[in-house]
């Protein structure tokens, strides 16, 4: 079983993001689960989202303590937010953020195995017109993990925001997997 944790601020789209990444490993046939954890409900606030991704039913029903991936998407959380807390060994964490390889190692409290690093926010900014990351992290996700393709996170992005926008949205994804830089530490 693959856990993924999802660190994001109100509004961000972390939630989705959680659910758009379920429905792509769905459609490659895996068992998935996706859901939210909110602390103080508001826009700003951190929240964290879970998805699981197996290929056999899922039957646990608790949060992810122990994720392999773990995805940021507000890097301000870096400093606020132990978002390492539980990387299993042998982990990947993806950043959304300008900083080099090096700051954000710094900012980490526990060194993952792989680290991938993109600026979706100016990706989104590009294409989106809003600082809204979640789909452009998504296809960070798929090109520093392979847990799903990037073929089949567009189409997902697609089914969840209709016409014009889910282009946008794919779009924005298609650019963050080709600017996506992968580390492995």
């Amino acid at each position: 079983m693959i856990e993924v944790r999802f660190h994001g601020r109100g509004g961000q789209g972390a939630v989705t993001a959680a659910n758009i990444l379920a429905s792509s490993a769905f459609k490659e046939g895996k068992y998935v689960q996706a859901f939210p954890f909110f602390g103080v409900e508001r826009r700003g606030a951190p929240v964290t989202a879970f998805t699981r991704i197996d290929d056999k039913p899922i039957r646990i029903k608790t949060q992810i303590y122990e994720p392999d991936i773990v995805v940021v998407l507000d890097p301000s959380l870096l400093e606020t937010v132990d978002v390492t807390a539980g990387l299993k060994d042998g982990g990947t964490v993806i950043v959304n953020t300008e900083k080099s390889k090096d700051e954000v190692l710094k900012e980490l409290k526990k060194k993952p195995a792989k680290l991938a690093l993109v600026d979706a926010t100016t990706i989104a900014l590009e294409v989106l017109g809003l600082p809204i990351t979640n789909t452009a992290i998504l296809g960070a996700v798929a090109k520093a993990t392979g847990i799903v393709g990037l073929d089949y996170v567009k189409e997902a992005i697609k089914e969840t925001f209709s016409g014009a926008l889910g282009e946008k949205n794919a779009k924005a994804a298609e650019e963050a997997y080709n600017k996506t830089v992968v580390y492995e530490l």
